[in-house]
């Protein structure tokens, strides 16, 4: 694994995690659910592009 790949690993384990603690809050604020949700795709995709080039 390349350091790059590893890094966006990490970033999007991360976001797993801050959006399951939004959606574990008593009052969940949906605009931050919608933008954590849109990063970890966007991390998600580049990571598939990144081991599918070098596959």
């Amino acid at each position: 694994m390349h350091a790059q790949d590893y890094r966006l690993s990490l970033v999007h384990h991360r976001l797993e995690t801050e959006i399951g603690r939004e959606q574990a809050r008593k009052a969940p604020d949906r605009w931050r659910l919608i933008r954590l949700k849109k990063l970890k795709l966007a991390i998600k995709d580049r990571l598939h592009r990144l081991t599918g080039a070098t596959a």
